[in-house]
């Protein structure tokens, strides 16, 4: 049986600065972001099929590497970041002065101590765990490229390693970084965190 390789990379630097963009807030890269991607990948090319979430700052980059290599790109709405609700446009420090209380209490119980409106914590690593399960399904065998968010690849990952939810926020994911998961006959592994991509 051949395996699937699965590498995830985070979309690099957005227009604003560091804040909860969640799935409402859809700022595009900025020039560093576009050269944190392109400086991820390198001249790596060899994925079938790239998938990527709807938010510009994924699918702008998923478009111009697969127009770049002729490589057919999905959009999977599933892929979106997780909701914050409340904090969604607030930059962390202004929640961490403004909201330090909530801030903490989050931290602490990312399951259970959402921001007010936030999307349940289960929902999104359910949905995300189904838009995963569908690429393994239909790319059986072959490479693919998931364009995608911090959030997400955490999931991912936890789902991969059955991590307990509540570690979530304590996976850092870089700006551009790459995440590979080979699946095998036997289950998933996790190859790479925070990577470049180079060679084979």
């Amino acid at each position: 049986m051949k395996d699937t390789i699965i590498d995830l990379i985070r979309h690099g630097e957005p227009v604003g600065g560091r804040r909860y963009r969640g799935h409402t807030i859809d700022d595009p890269l900025t020039e560093k972001g576009w050269m944190q991607m392109w400086h991820a990948v390198g001249d790596y090319h060899h994925w079938q099929q790239i998938i990527s979430s709807p938010l510009l700052r994924c699918q702008a980059f998923a478009v111009a590497l697969g127009n770049r290599h002729n490589i057919s790109v999905a959009i999977e709405p599933r892929l979106r970041e997780v909701g914050f609700g409340e904090w969604e446009g607030l930059s962390h420090d202004t929640v961490k002065k403004e909201r330090i209380d909530e801030y903490r209490a989050f931290l602490k119980d990312p399951v259970h101590r959402r921001p007010e409106g936030a999307e349940v914590l289960g929902n999104f690593i359910q949905r995300v765990a189904s838009a995963y399960e569908d690429v393994i399904a239909h790319h059986h065998g072959k490479r693919c490229l998931i364009v995608t968010h911090a959030g997400v690849i955490r999931a991912i990952i936890a789902r991969v390693v059955n991590a307990d939810p509540v570690g979530l926020y304590r996976i850092k994911i870089n700006n551009g970084g790459i995440t590979r998961i080979r699946h095998t006959e036997t289950g998933d592994m996790l190859e790479c965190l925070n990577g470049q991509l180079t060679g084979e």
